[in-house]
């Protein structure tokens, strides 16, 4: 049985110059390199035939973890039976792994601009984000408070496709009656519930929810507080799967048409103006290995465009530079690539500090989630328990609602079976129904807190009461007291139910 091994003269260069930035012991480096390597060359990592390296000790590399390195190999080797030449000498599988990791964490050095703190969190972020498995078929049930009357628990069971067709969610109430507390609440159980397997991105426009530390700490939320100090979405609006001609082309009319929808003074003229201004902002990246541009390089384009034409300014020119000089998503020369993949991230994005772009920003965030979406397998079940990957969270929804956002109807309309759900809080029951999309069709909970000016027809459509019952409804949730709730009954006997809510800083 071999004591030590030996590095090629290369791993023992890269793991000695970032042992010197990072002050991490090589046993340490070398555990990091050979896990890099296992979990992406697998089984078909190169040989390594070069021993002119460095030494590394049995003890120092296994200490008290041999049975979980042994296992960890023949998960990936599909092999019952490592022997010992195989598993540690000059000639094994860790050594092969210690030397191809060696390189790609050089690579991930290097990416990082040789800076310890960067790298550090790059491998944190393939640990917390890319590593984990889904939890398939997790029942998640969320004591949302006690009848008034009877006093019996009221539980949601979120994703059982047995009683429920869907996931989505909305709460509705006036100001300070306790909707905010009651979703941080729910989403707070669903990330302990999931082992934090279930993701949300929240768009927070009042600025309470990031100030909230406890939530932020309790449900492990990442938070962007743009136009607040250096805070930037590392997100790039402009990535695609792929970067031929015809998915430019339509990418870019998707983009025109979002401005189009947000900003109402963005014509025909303007949308055209931009569609070829995305085009050509692609045309400069083309070849290089970012090939996707950034709001800078599209407001350089159009200027010029406009420049070159003799055009004034006008409302598109203002939108694409306030883009780029507010520095709110992710631009060429940061330090950090943007996130491969907003589905596995759970973010808060604090837009209260915006005088405007708070609804442009979530548009481009949800058009990117559903690009996302609509290439994922179907979400597994098990059990009757749908796998819910990610929750995209909007507060303040009455005024976002009545903005035409394709993409938003598309997730509501599709996601149910790719795991992706939306949750609203809002002020009225009366936000859902828009001219253009009926969401409330689509709501399979919905929560009343006390508000005023709630539609008789309205209530009945979200409660699915009677129309009498409606009426009655609707002087009595006008009169509720701060916690009080009114939603559907979870039987038939009762056409709803009346609770208590149970509040996020009262459980944690």
């Amino acid at each position: 049985m071999a004591d030590r091994l030996y590095t090629t003269r290369e791993t023992d260069e890269i793991l000695s110059a970032i042992r010197l930035e990072t002050k991490l012991d090589k046993g340490i480096l070398a555990r990091i390199a050979f896990t890099l390597s296992l979990t992406e060359d697998g089984a078909n990592v190169s040989t390594s035939k070069d021993f002119n390296g460095a030494e590394i000790r049995r003890s120092t590399f296994i200490d008290q973890n041999e049975l979980f390195i042994k296992t960890l190999i023949s998960q990936v080797y599909r092999k019952s039976d490592i022997n010992e030449d195989s598993f540690y000498s000059n000639k094994s599988i860790i050594k092969n792994h210690i030397d191809s990791g060696a390189k790609k964490l050089k690579k991930l050095f290097e990416e990082s601009g040789n800076n310890s703190d960067l790298l550090i969190n790059k491998l944190v972020e393939r640990v917390e984000f890319s590593g984990r498995r889904e939890n398939f078929g997790k029942g998640f049930e969320i004591l949302l408070g006690k009848e008034l009357l009877q006093k019996n628990e009221v539980i949601m069971e979120l994703n059982n496709t047995a009683i429920h067709a869907n996931s989505h969610l909305a709460i509705m109430g006036k100001p300070g009656v306790g909707k905010t507390q009651f979703l941080l609440k729910i989403l707070a159980d669903i990330r302990q519930q999931s082992n934090f397997q279930t993701n949300f991105i929240y768009f927070d426009y009042k600025g309470d929810v990031a100030d909230n530390q406890q939530f932020c700490d309790k449900a492990k939320v990442q938070t962007y507080r743009l136009l607040q100090g250096t805070h930037t979405l590392p997100i790039n609006p402009f990535v695609l799967p792929s970067y031929d001609e015809q998915k430019i082309n339509v990418s870019a009319r998707e983009k025109a048409e979002s401005f189009a929808s947000i900003n109402s003074k963005l014509g025909p003229v303007q949308k055209g103006a931009l569609t070829e201004a995305i085009k050509a902002a692609y045309a400069r990246r083309a070849g290089t290995d970012k090939p996707y541009p950034d709001f800078r390089d599209v407001y350089e384009v159009a200027r010029t465009a406009y420049d070159e034409e003799g055009k004034r300014d006008d409302s598109l020119i203002e939108v694409l530079r306030d883009l780029s000089d507010f520095n709110l998503f992710w631009a060429h020369g940061s330090e950090l690539p943007p996130i491969e993949k907003l589905s596995n991230r759970t973010l808060l994005i604090d837009v209260h500090e915006m005088p405007v772009l708070k609804e442009l920003v979530a548009y481009l965030v949800i058009e990117r989630l559903y690009k996302e979406m609509s290439v994922m397998l179907e979400s597994p079940v098990n059990d009757n328990k749908r796998t819910i990957r990610t929750i995209l969270v909007i507060d303040e929804a009455h005024n976002y609602l009545s903005q035409k956002n394709i993409f938003l109807e598309k997730i509501i309309r599709e996601g149910r079976s790719k795991g992706i759900v939306i949750f609203f809080a809002s002020q009225s029951p009366n936000d859902y129904q828009q001219k253009s999309f009926n969401f409330q069709e689509l709501l399979e909970f919905a929560y009343i807190f006390q508000c005023e000016g709630a539609s008789a027809s309205v209530i009945q459509d979200i409660i699915g009461c009677s129309p009498k019952t409606a009426k009655d409804l609707q002087t009595e949730v006008a009169r509720l007291e701060p916690w009080q709730v009114i939603s559907r009954s979870q039987d038939k006997k009762d056409e709803f139910i009346k609770f208590t809510a149970e509040a996020f800083y009262k459980n944690y």
